[in-house]
């Protein structure tokens, strides 16, 4: 569990027709990650090409008017791009059956928008004394439009043009009468805005009220028809499966995409690669269905040069911390995997600084809640519940001291404790890093390197912190220095190097350890702002100003202090306790994508 744990190489020979059923499989289980090859052979480029450009057309015309792609299909023994030709002809049958009542949709849709644009017209307009039945029937080179564009876009009205305007929600409508040319101008204008236009019917009343009743009338009668045509467009689907279709589109394209993974021959094809799951891999293959024999061969038959992938591996209670290492990347073979020890150090460092009984149940059941929407926030969780403890510890709930009484100290009352014992647990984590780096440095064989680089900085470090406490730390200070002697090359010139660099990352680990005081700040600043709140709700004489500052003054130390102490939390974690032994030289196991759709099994 403390290290990546290394891929298996697997070889699967398959009958040629069941390889791509195969591939799907692999993808589908998400438990391989392939070894791709020249897809030269595999996939016909220009027929690939033609039949993408034909699907193309289809779809930039008639893409609103389909149905959701089939998710599940059965598996099939064909090539891929036979299948996508076959969907294609599918699609064209549709098509040439459906243009009549798409035809007949698209003008109906079109009436609609101009008649739901007349009808805002009208009501806006109901005061008007005009003839609203003039306007439809205008002659002599005049005509009557009315356009919606945005409140505020520009619009040049001609000299020879009447207009009134009216202004709606989110739009600003204005009636215009003049001649042809000038009202087309008007519509380019308004086109270039992106505006709407209408035409008036020549079936209106003269006064508004009475059109609204006949537009409302002539809306409710295409609503009908624009919801039967989709009706019997949606039946023609049905009848020609053009979702399934779809569904064949789709997966023909993720087998074309993905041809590189198979190594064709004339009759057999092979898949290679690794995996992280032997049994998923075999059990993947026997459910498809495919003729094939898969096959794990000993490290000595691999490619020359192959580096496995790596994975980590760790119960579920450690998974959401995995985070931290990918962060900065995946962990060598020979590397420690921090995960498990992030597990405890996180949640301790995050109470500490939001040390709160109440807001941390808050933290943690909105974590719990929200595990599933947003997995990043799975570590409130752990987090909350560290920070109900540390709550026991300083005696705080929901920002209200005394209601418990503190296992510890109180932070305002005792800051110096508060400051101190995050310098010692920092003092700890960080030597337990160096640990952990002679610990790798033993499993890759260099455990006298490190004896002789960072051996001595070990000494000499915690030296340093003895002396804090006892003048005893010195000397093992010294024999820190003694021993940074001893590694070096014996000259005068290798001896300075020595030491200097000894001092070099002494300080620096000092001033690392120096850093975890910022926990102990966060803590005492979390107790200020919670004092604040208290003092500011307790200043109201009444009860409802009371309640709202206490609610909102502990909703704004969730929001702001969550988001800081987060922060803080990952900058200690990755600058100043990884640097001390990670080593991020491996490379992650990324299965292969799985496709669009769900196989059925055979």
């Amino acid at each position: 569990m403390m290290r990546p744990q290394p891929t298996r190489w697997f070889e699967i020979v398959v009958a040629r027709d069941d390889a791509f059923i195969a591939l799907e499989a692999l993808a589908s289980a998400g438990c391989v990650e392939i070894e791709w090859h020249p897809a030269a052979g595999q996939v016909d480029s220009a027929r690939n090409a033609e039949l993408l450009k034909d699907f193309g057309e289809l779809a930039r015309k008639y893409r609103p008017y389909w149905p959701a792609a089939a998710t599940r299909l059965a598996a099939e023994r064909r090539a891929p791009l036979d299948a996508m030709a076959d969907a294609l002809r599918t699609l064209a049958q549709w098509s040439a059956a459906a243009d009549g009542a798409i035809a007949e949709l698209q003008r109906n849709e079109a009436r609609l928008r101009e008649l739901r644009l007349t009808e805002d017209a009208l009501r806006a307009m109901t005061d008007a004394r005009f003839d609203f039945s003039q306007l439809a029937q205008a002659s002599h080179g005049v005509i009557a439009s009315v356009f919606a564009l945005p409140p505020r876009a520009p619009l040049a009205v001609p000299q020879d043009v009447l207009t009134r305007e009216a202004l709606l929600a989110n739009e600003r409508l204005v009636l215009a009468v003049g001649p042809v040319a000038s009202i087309e101008s008007m519509a380019r204008a308004v086109a270039e805005v992106n505006g709407r236009r209408a035409r008036f019917p020549d079936w209106l009343q003269p006064t508004a009220a009475a059109n609204l009743a006949l537009v409302a009338e002539r809306i409710a009668q295409l609503e009908r028809s624009i919801a039967q045509q989709r009706s019997e467009i949606a039946q023609l689907a049905e009848q020609h499966r053009v979702a399934r279709a779809l569904g064949e589109i789709a997966r023909a394209t993720w087998c074309v995409e993905h041809g590189g993974a198979i190594d064709d021959g004339e009759v057999f094809a092979r898949i290679r690669g690794w995996t992280d799951d032997r049994k998923a891999l075999v059990r993947a293959i026997e459910r498809c269905g495919a003729r094939a024999l898969v096959r794990f061969p000993p490290a000595s038959d691999w490619p020359r040069g192959a580096h496995p992938p790596l994975t980590l591996r760790n119960p579920w209670w450690v998974k959401p911390f995995e985070l931290f290492p990918r962060l900065v990347g995946m962990p060598g073979a020979a590397a420690a995997d921090p995960s498990p020890l992030l597990a405890f150090t996180v949640p301790v460092i995050f109470g500490y600084m939001f040390g709160d009984i109440g807001q941390g149940a808050v933290l943690a059941a909105a974590g719990y809640l929200l595990r599933d929407r947003l997995p990043l926030l799975r570590l409130l969780v752990p987090g909350g519940i560290a920070a109900i403890a540390f709550g026991f510890v300083f005696g705080s709930a929901f920002c209200i001291e005394g209601v418990v009484h503190p296992l510890w100290v109180a932070p305002l009352e005792q800051p110096l404790p508060i400051l101190l014992a995050p310098l010692a647990g920092g003092a700890a984590l960080l030597t337990l890093g160096l640990a952990i780096g002679a610990l790798e440095s033993w499993w890759q064989g260099l455990g006298a390197h490190w004896l002789r680089a960072d051996g001595a900085l070990l000494a000499t470090y915690l030296g340093v912190l003895v002396a804090f406490v006892h003048s005893l730390g010195w000397a093992v200070a010294l024999v820190g220095v003694a021993w940074a002697i001893a590694g070096s090359r014996g000259t005068a010139r290798g001896t300075l190097a020595a030491l200097g660099e000894l001092l070099e990352k002494t300080l620096q680990i000092l001033i690392n350890t120096v850093s975890f005081a910022r926990v102990g700040a966060f803590a005492l600043a979390h107790a200020g702002l919670a004092s604040a709140v208290i003092a500011l709700a307790l200043a109201s004489d009444s009860l409802v100003v009371r309640a709202l500052v206490f609610v909102l003054g502990n909703a704004l130390i969730l929001v702001l202090e969550g988001l800081v102490v987060s922060i803080q939390t990952t900058r200690l974690v990755l600058f100043e306790f990884f640097t001390r032994f990670f080593q991020a030289q491996g490379r992650e196991f990324r299965p292969l994508a799985p496709p669009p759709v769900t196989l059925e099994e055979s």
